[in-house]
């Protein structure tokens, strides 16, 4: 089953059971992977879609951050829910031991060594962890590898 339909049928599940919270977060990735077709004129592909559910747990913990630091509790408590909900959607995710062997591996592959290798060696690490980790987590492991 492929992501688009996974959505259809969780919200289907949740209009049955009558979770309005779900469903409005399913409907709002459902928008947006819809909005990103019309922007593409096509229908997008399960990596696409991917990156685009990527894209909206990122401004969720974006906000959360922001939440946070202003001590708006009420609002933290309904981003963290969604971004629980989102999180189902992405692959597992890669701890971080697993992402400093494959920054290890990377770094051996383009032989980089210091900070000034840093460009060429995320355009190498990025797409293997592309969906699967967090990028400002894979870049604070590089720049502590890299020192």
């Amino acid at each position: 089953m492929n992501l688009a339909d996974r959505l259809n049928e969780d919200m289907k599940q949740a209009m049955k059971s009558g979770d309005k919270f779900r469903l409005s977060t399913i409907r709002l990735v459902r928008a947006s992977i819809k909005n990103q077709e019309i922007e593409l004129r096509r229908p997008l592909n399960d990596d696409e879609m991917i990156q685009v559910v990527s894209r909206e747990l990122k401004q969720r913990r974006d906000s959360l951050q922001d939440f946070q630091k202003a001590g708006r509790e009420d609002l933290v408590a309904n981003v963290s829910a969604e971004i629980e909900i989102i999180s189902q959607y992405l692959p597992q995710q890669l701890t971080e031991e697993e992402i400093k062997e494959i920054v290890l591996q990377t770094m051996q592959e383009t032989g980089a060594s210091s900070k000034s290798d840093l460009g060429k060696l995320m355009g190498a690490l990025m797409p293997k962890v592309k969906g699967r980790a967090d990028g400002k987590l894979v870049n604070q492991l590089v720049q502590q590898l890299l020192t």
